[in-house]
């Protein structure tokens, strides 16, 4: 049977291999982002199974403004929540402005299509929603309190919208990456990290290597989330996949 599936942050990084895969699945694709241009090629490719939307996921009262009308056309099987923003920035040199943005996207845009696509498949008592969370939310970073605190606050909003939907028999779902080689985590490097860094840890910086020595991949971060959308994935609910080579062990 086709599935619809909607996916925030699809233009990039994760959200991209995952559309890839659920195209090639042949489900019906609804890739939200701010700039979708880099889909182009794969809606050349699936030009009946993807559809592009332009979207701030920040913005409630956009994101209500499109979504009405199609919630009142189409029957959404699955939601990814994939969007996200890194802010980085030790807590004394934030701004409000850096700090409010990492929580609107990070976290805001999590509860703008949660919301409404939650009470929609509450009616028809189906369906599967994963969010992309990070191993940030549970493990203290230096330099990264505004990113931790905004994906710690979705993680716990995601454990709670779990709770509220399973009597209904839709499963909520986390994947928490660890570091992943997508423009996120090459934006850190430009900032005086790098990949090696990453994998060895820094003592000075209280942060724990990757014992399995290697970054991951936007598709090894996917084929996560598909597994968690699956129907070999039937009794799993509320659970946080770690996917970080071992990265956050005291965890």
């Amino acid at each position: 049977m086709q599935k619809n599936t909607l996916i925030t942050g699809a233009a990039g990084g994760i959200g991209l291999a995952l559309c890839e895969a659920l195209l090639a699945q042949n489900h019906q694709v609804w890739a939200v982002d701010l700039d979708t241009s880099p889909l182009n090629t794969l809606h050349e490719r699936y030009p009946t199974q993807l559809h592009q939307v332009n979207l701030d996921v920040s913005d409630f009262h956009a994101v209500s403004h499109w979504l009405q009308p199609v919630l009142a056309q189409v029957s959404f099987d699955e939601l990814v929540c994939a969007a996200g923003v890194l802010q980085m920035g030790y807590v004394h040199e934030l701004t409000p402005t850096e700090w409010q943005r990492a929580f609107a996207i990070n976290t805001q845009g999590v509860f703008n299509f949660c919301q409404p696509i939650a009470a929609a498949m509450r009616q028809k008592k189906q369906g599967a929603i994963v969010i992309i969370s990070s191993n940030a939310a549970t493990t203290p970073r230096t330099n990264m309190s505004a990113y931790a605190a905004s994906k710690a606050a979705t993680t716990q909003f995601s454990r709670c919208l779990a709770l509220e939907l399973a009597p209904s028999g839709i499963r909520v779902n986390i994947v928490s990456p660890g570091s992943t080689d997508t423009p996120m985590q090459q934006a850190m490097w430009q900032l005086g990290s790098s990949k090696d860094t990453v994998i060895q840890g820094s003592g000075s910086d209280y942060r724990l290597g990757i014992p399995l020595q290697k970054i991951a991949t936007p598709t090894e971060i996917a084929q996560g989330v598909l597994f968690l959308l699956s129907d070999a994935a039937s009794h799993i609910c509320m659970h946080d996949l770690r996917i970080d080579g071992g990265a956050t062990l005291d965890y």
